[in-house]
């Protein structure tokens, strides 16, 4: 069986008729720029916003270094705060460090939870502070009947992440827009690359309906995208986070690329509530089947949270991943590494997240087989005395590398 990590771009989304009635937040804000990636609206927001020498940025000591990067591509200074091991700012913390050279805070909220985005809100008005909420990882998650995203001076959404399309970032201004925002012009994306990433979500389709033939035509892509790096032939990626930050997606010149076409086209098709409702069903189901057997991050699922992945806590993180893709399972190693000049200002807690936090997929094109194969085979690998005992007591216990070999939980 293969679960792969991301949604699926089905072929027939291209046959499919617009859905009927308005779109949700943030595809029907009044005030909002289609790009390629979501850094590139990161880039642009803080370029607009014309920071002085002395301001700086406040940014999460946990992040993928790309929004860190984009921040100081754009020319501004960042200060760090800290985010404990259930990916939580602290309040108190996040008050003392708003001193009057902080011009803006930089919000993340994680995997589909909710920071305290109101008092955070509160915070920042009263302290003239402009506040970004980076809703990337939490698409279509809602605080009290209002959607993420919508509470800050501006938002920054990538669409792809939770949605099957090949590329895709937003930026959203709530408030009054910038005059450097709206004047700016996106140029189109190359052919290729649009292409190539549609080409690999199909065939992602594909393998997770037919491990033989998927499998087959994914080698076939692989095998042609080193041909054309041999050949010298550029594509824009996406996913490109590298702890080198010098990969081309990461040159300034290309962040002026607007969103394909195709993807807009597609963002009309999808049943939003439903790809709601099934995130939180596949969670809920995987929670309950692993829940008090493994370490996990596991946190209330609050009504209107919409959840990115399912995030668990392994002793060896890439040990763990390698182990469960060689069952067929897309285990994401997510944000191994920051931005690197940000280490000398990581936390032990961040830093216990980028080692031992690994996310298992939940998203819309999971079936509940694909589910109740995840859990049997976390357990099998991960906890084999555990499998042999609940899922096969007629089976000898099978051997199997103890990936969990201490207490993960932690304060």
């Amino acid at each position: 069986m293969y679960v792969p990590a991301w949604p699926l771009l089905n072929p027939f989304y291209f046959l499919r008729s617009e859905a009927s009635g308005a779109p949700p937040f943030p595809l029907n804000a009044p005030n909002r720029q289609a790009f390629y990636v979501a850094r590139s609206g990161i880039y642009h927001l803080i370029r607009a916003l014309r920071l002085k020498k002395n301001e700086a940025v406040l940014m999460p000591d946990y992040h993928s270094g790309v929004e860190v990067w984009a921040v100081r591509a754009a020319g501004a200074r960042v200060r760090y705060y800290h985010i404990n091991r259930k990916m939580e700012l602290d309040l108190s913390e996040l008050s003392d460090l708003c001193r009057p050279n902080v011009r803006a805070v930089y919000l993340i909220h994680y995997l589909g939870w909710a920071q305290p985005v109101e008092a955070v809100r509160d915070l920042c008005r009263e302290r003239g502070i402009v506040l970004i909420e980076d809703c990337a990882l939490s698409l279509l998650s809602e605080v009290a009947g209002r959607p993420l995203g919508a509470f800050g001076d501006y938002a920054i959404f990538c669409l792809y992440k939770t949605l099957p399309i090949p590329n895709g970032g937003l930026l959203v201004q709530n408030g009054q827009p910038l005059d450097a925002l709206t004047a700016l012009k996106t140029e189109a994306g190359d052919a290729l690359s649009l292409a190539a990433r549609s080409a690999e979500l199909m065939l992602e389709w594909i393998h997770s309906r037919s491990d033989l033939v998927g499998g087959a035509l994914s080698l076939a892509k692989r095998a042609a995208g080193k041909t054309l790096s041999a050949l010298g032939v550029e594509r824009l990626p996406v996913a490109d986070i590298t702890p080198a930050f010098d990969s081309s997606g990461y040159q300034v010149k290309r962040l002026a690329t607007g969103m394909s076409p195709l993807c807009a086209a597609l963002l009309k098709r999808f049943d939003f509530e439903s790809i709601r409702r099934k995130r939180r069903e596949n969670y809920l189901f995987l929670h309950e089947l692993l829940a008090g057997k493994v370490p996990s991050l596991v946190r209330e699922l609050e009504e209107g949270m919409c959840p990115l992945f399912f995030p668990l806590l392994v002793a060896d993180k890439h040990a763990a991943a390698q182990a469960l893709r060689s069952r067929g399972i897309s285990a994401v190693e997510f944000w191994n590494y920051g931005y690197p000049e940000a280490s000398a200002h990581t936390s032990a807690d961040a830093q216990f997240l980028r080692d031992h936090a690994l996310e298992l997929p939940i998203h819309q094109d999971v079936t509940e087989a694909q589910i109740e194969y995840m859990a049997e085979q976390v357990l099998r690998l991960l906890f084999p005395r555990l499998a042999h005992k609940e899922l096969n007591p007629q089976r000898s216990r099978p051997r199997g590398r103890r990936l969990f070999v201490r207490s993960l939980h932690g304060n």
